[in-house]
Parts: structure tokens; sequence; C-alpha cells
């Protein structure tokens, strides 16, 4: 039976350790071997082994200079033994680099190829792997995909320990615990797993790693795979995962107890589990007054519902009930309508997918482009097409307005659910009127009742109804009302201290009263320390056995012990 490379062992003999490095990784042009002789006396050989480009030239040098010139001198200097060498460099040699020993040959494909070293001495049969990672990464940028008005500016990068760096600064608690694992089995993606123990639910850690260990795939390239991969309805219109590149975003998820999912490479991180609620709440509503944020919500809830069902809704009235549509508002459709060939539903499709076509035009180009065409292309295709008599200024209308109030949804993932079930829910509309429309969000509603997110059900805490947590769900209580942490969490579930509520003082006096007030109490004050002081030097003058005078000077702990 052939052994793999999980198996293999490294030996004392260089040449074949070499050997086996060339052996898994070839003769790739990007794979460097420095040869090092290490005490020149002996002239002991040994190997270094680091890929362009993922290690740091700095640090490599570094190590260089330690093996041939610094240790060197250490040991010559220093009379050092010589006969275990191993241990030599370990406590005299390698003393300014963080490095590690291994044995096996997995380990060490592992490290070159994510950036370390891997450093071979003849004679030695364990290898030192050093860190030397310090490849080109994109420094700390504002968020593309979720602004805000106040708040910080920093987003995640493609590097994930910049990323777990991110949310540390934001929660210094012991209990925050970082995992880590590696997923794809040609990309090796590092993967790490983030939430606060003691808040956390209990079962809810498990259940994440289970799902990610249970993956088994050739390369993890972004989220996207591992998010696509461990929801629970795979096949639901409706995201069940939120990814966001905030770290404030995420360190506010981990304090409510729900765990983060970091992916190598990728700017978006996942967090579980997650309420439909989430996707229209914004990090603005949190740093402004709770009047704000709660009005500003309320408006992006109505920026849902219009963006779900106006067009729908439009579609309806005008092809099947126009009774219910006021008389004047009825005569200035039906006279717009006039010209157009086709019939309601199908100019509304026309409409909806022109503009997914240029929304989606605008986002593929080049940035400086981009804009001018999405801008320049819906006002000229719309005016034409109403002057064509294609559609009717009602529809270009209804279909503008619908489009500008999905941009208000704040998390991505939600508006393109969105967009998808706007399509259904219009030709449900557009061939059975009411009924349609009826069946359908019916339909829509029992669907997103049923399914769940990690075990919690996607709709919390609407349905199940949670009392406490409905102050921040569809509003937002000031801090101070809101003193429990949401349903989810487990264990230490207050997040306030009490009577946070602030109260202004009962009166407020006058600049002349409060002058008068501080000097009557500095008088009192030193009517006081005066008194005192002669107190104390009657007491110490009537001390007739200067007990107390001698309590002073000794401190009073020779008295004690001749007590005892």
């Amino acid at each position: 039976m052939e052994t793999t490379s999980k198996d293999k062992r490294f030996t004392t003999e260089l040449e074949k350790n070499i050997a086996e490095i060339r052996k898994e990784l070839g003769d790739s042009v990007d794979l460097v071997k420095r040869n090092i002789f290490f005490l020149g006396n002996r002239q002991v050989s040994s190997v270094l082994f680091y890929i362009d480009g993922l290690a740091s030239i700095e640090h490599v040098e570094k190590v260089i200079d330690a093996m041939m010139y610094e240790g060197n001198e250490f040991v010559k200097r220093n009379q050092l033994m010589i006969s275990d060498l191993q241990t030599l460099i370990e406590q005299h040699v390698l003393m300014n680099t963080s490095f590690s020993m291994i044995e096996e040959v997995e380990k060490a494909l592992i490290a070159i190829l994510s950036g370390d070293s891997i450093l071979f001495v003849d004679g030695c049969h364990k290898a030192f792997h050093i860190q030397t990672k310090g490849w080109d990464t994109r420094s700390v940028d504002e968020p593309q995909t979720e602004q805000v008005v106040r708040g910080s500016r920093d987003g995640f990068t493609e590097n994930i320990r910049t990323n777990t760096a991110l949310v540390r600064r934001r929660i210094r608690d012991p209990e925050l615990r970082l995992e880590t694992m590696s997923i794809g089995l040609r990309t090796r993606t590092d993967v790490n797993i983030a939430y606060i123990n003691g808040v956390v639910k209990k079962g809810l850690v498990d259940e994440v790693k289970k799902r990610l260990n249970s993956i088994q795939i050739d390369g993890i390239l972004e989220s996207g795979y591992i998010e696509e991969m461990i929801a629970d309805s795979p096949f639901s219109p409706f995201t069940t995962v939120m990814s966001t590149e905030r770290p404030d975003k995420v360190a506010s998820a981990l304090l409510e107890g729900r765990v983060a999912i970091f992916v190598d490479n990728t700017p978006f991180v996942l967090v579980v589990p997650t309420y439909f609620w989430q996707f229209l709440q914004a990090s603005d509503d949190y740093y402004m007054g709770f009047m704000a944020g709660s009005f500003f919500r309320i408006i992006r809830y109505i920026a849902f519902i219009i963006s779900l069902t106006l067009t729908s809704i439009y579609v309806m009235l005008v092809s099947f009930h126009q009774e219910m549509i006021p008389t004047p508002l009825a005569l200035t459709i039906a006279s717009g309508r006039e010209i157009v060939p086709f019939p309601v539903l199908l100019e509304a499709l026309l409409m909806e997918i022109t503009f997914e076509l240029m929304r989606e035009a605008g986002l593929r180009m080049p940035k400086p482009v981009g804009q001018a065409v999405s801008i320049v292309g819906s006002l000229v295709i719309g005016q034409a097409a109403v002057q064509a008599g294609i559609v009717s200024p009602f529809m270009v209308i209804v279909v503008a307005v619908t489009g500008i109030s999905s941009f208000a949804i704040p998390n991505y993932s939600a508006s393109y659910s969105i967009r998808l079930i706007r399509f259904p829910l219009l030709i449900a509309s557009g061939t059975l009127g009411l009924l349609g429309f009826s069946v359908m969000f019916a339909l829509l509603a029992i669907h997103a009742l049923s399914i769940r997110s990690f075990g919690e059900s996607y709709l919390a805490p609407a349905t199940p109804f949670q009392p406490n947590d409905q102050k921040d769900t569809l509003i937002r209580f000031p801090w101070w009302g809101m003193k429990k942490r949401p349903q989810l969490a487990d264990g230490d579930t207050i997040k306030l201290g009490a009577r946070q509520k602030p109260k202004p003082p009962n009166q407020v006096k006058k600049p002349l009263e409060m002058s008068k007030d501080n000097q009557s109490e500095s008088g009192e004050a030193e009517k006081q320390s005066q008194g005192a002081k002669s107190n104390k030097q009657s007491q110490d003058n009537s001390d007739i056995t200067g007990l107390r005078r001698w309590k002073k000077k000794t401190g009073g702990n020779k008295g004690e012990k001749r007590k005892e």
C-alpha cells in the first residue's frame, strides 16, 4: 500500500528530506531553495524552503543572518556545546523569530504553501516551521456595499488575520474565542469561527462546526461557497445567512450570541443564525438617536413593501380591478395607455427586465462609465419608450419607484432576494388578479414561516412572538431601555446595568447662588478641619501615659504582639 504525505515523516538525512519536498511540490518556479552553512568549522548543511511572493523577504533574510552570522558568533563567543544541533538552534540561534518544530511532511507542505518557511538541518529529524508570511494585501478601507453616514469607516479585507484583528479591537473580552479549520481539498482555505463563550447558545457552535466539517469540495474561493452549502433551505429565495463587510456589525452580532465565520481571501464575513428583520437594519440605526433611527428603519420597511408589491398591485388594478382606482386617476392611466399595444403584464415584465439589464450593465462596466450609462440609459430609454408608445408614463414611474425602493435595503443579499420574489408575484397578479396576488403572497409568507436559520425561526422574534425582542425589531428602543440581550443569547443575558436612564438635575441654580453655596461650603469645611485639629491636639495633650504617641510612632504592632 502506497503511503501518502500525511503518513510520511522526516528523517535525519538532509538529502532525503529535500527530495521529499521536491517530489511533492515539483520544480515550481516560485519555490525557492536556499542553502545555508551553519557553524563554519563543522560546515553543518541546512536548507530553507519558501514560496516567492508569499513569504516576506525581510523575514527570510533575518533567518539566514541568524543562521550564518549571528548564530555562529554567539556560539563561538560563549563557547557553547554543539553536540545537540536541534537544541542549540532552538535556544541560541533562532531567538528573534517565531517558529515551531514539525516532523510530518503534510504539515510542512501546508506551511510552505501558506507563506511560511521550512528549515531542514542535517542531522535533525524534525524541521523548523518559521513564520515568514508577508504577501501584499489591500489596506483597510471603507466598505463598498454598506455605506453609513455616522459610524466607523473601516471594513474587512481579504486577509483573514486582519479581519479577526478588527473584531478584536472592538471586543476586548477574554471570552471571545477563535477556532480555525481548513476547508477545500486543493485550496485548503483557512476558516475561523468566532463566538463569545458564555453568551452564545449551547449547541450552536457545535452545529456550525458540524456543517463546516461536512463540506467536501476541492476549493473555497469566496464565502459564498460556504454560505450556499450550510444554509438550512438551499432552494429558498430568502437568504438565511447574513454576509457583511463591516467589523462593527460582526461585533454586534457576537454580543447578541451569534457566531461569525471568517473565510480567507474574501472581505465578507458570514453571521449565523440570521433573522429576516436584520436585513432591513442598518448600522446607522444604533449610532444616532433612537427616534431618528426608528424613523429611518420604518422608511426601509416601507421601501421593502413598495419594492415587493407596487408593480404587482398596479398590474392587478389596471388589468382586473379598475373599479378600485379613483375615477380621475383611472382616466389619466387610460389616456396614457391609449396607444400602448401590449397588455399591462407584458408591459410591466418588459420594463422590469430592462431595468434589471441597466442595473447589471452599470454594475459590470468600468466605474467611471457605469454610473453615466445607468443614469443616461434610464432617462433616454424611458423617454424614448414613452414617446414611441411602447410603454405608458405611469408604468415608467411605477418601475422607477420600485427600483429606487430596492436600493434602500441595506443588505445586498436581501435586495436581490426581493428582486427574485417580485417576478412570480407579478405574474400571479397579472394572470389571476387579486386572487393570484393573495395566493402568491400567502405562499411566500407560509414559506418564510417554515424556514429556519441554524434551527432558529427565520421570522423570529415575530413568530414565535418574543415580547422582549420587540424593542429592536420594527423600531429601536433607547439603549437604556434594552437591558437584556436577544432571546438567542444564553448564559449572560444582561447587557445593561440598572438605572441607566439619564436624569437631569431637579433645579438648576443661578451662577451667583452657586458661588455663594461654594463659599459657604468652603467656610464650613475649614471650620470642620480646624475643629478636628483642635480635638486631636486636646486628645494628645490629655494622653498622660503617651500611649497614643507611642502607637503613632510604632504603628501599634508591638502593642498587639504584647497583648498576644
